[in-house]
């Protein structure tokens, strides 16, 4: 029987193989370095959407943390060039930061719908979606899409 036709009665509980725990513990650690950025830049892009721009004070508020955190990720960004700050005028989005945020985004809608779709309330479905939407492969991704 195929991985794909396994019926979840039939999904061992017990210890899995050390290749497969090896694999999903590196891409743990590996979407938990990457939520953050993900997080900061889809904020971004929506506080831009809204409203032609986005300041610190807003990223910390809406995020709830403390203005500093928020000015040593935005250092962070930058650095990786991500955003752009102007003095005076807020953080802006670089080409590479747009397109991790309109990915990060449209992961986030798929999750939220198939929540919804769960019959799970929406303010839930927000509330979880921010964290599942990063721990997700592709494949689950595309098969939350389908349903």
């Amino acid at each position: 029987m195929s991985d794909q036709s396994t019926r979840p009665e039939e999904i061992k509980t017990s210890l899995v193989d050390p290749d497969t725990q090896v694999e999903s513990f590196r891409q743990t650690r590996s979407n938990r370095r990457t939520e953050l950025v993900e997080d900061y830049v889809e904020l971004i892009a929506d506080l831009i959407d809204d409203s032609g721009e986005a300041r610190q004070v807003e990223i910390a508020q809406r995020l709830g943390v403390a203005q500093p955190t928020v000015a040593k990720m935005l250092k962070r960004l930058a650095a990786e060039e991500l955003i752009v700050q102007r003095p005076y005028r807020g953080v802006f989005l670089t080409a590479a930061g747009r397109e991790i945020a309109e990915k990060s985004k449209a992961r986030h809608e798929i999750v939220v719908s198939f929540l919804l779709a769960l019959g799970i309330s929406p303010a839930t479905a927000r509330i979880d979606a921010e964290g599942i939407e990063h721990h997700v492969s592709e494949e689950t991704l595309e098969a939350f899409e389908r349903f």
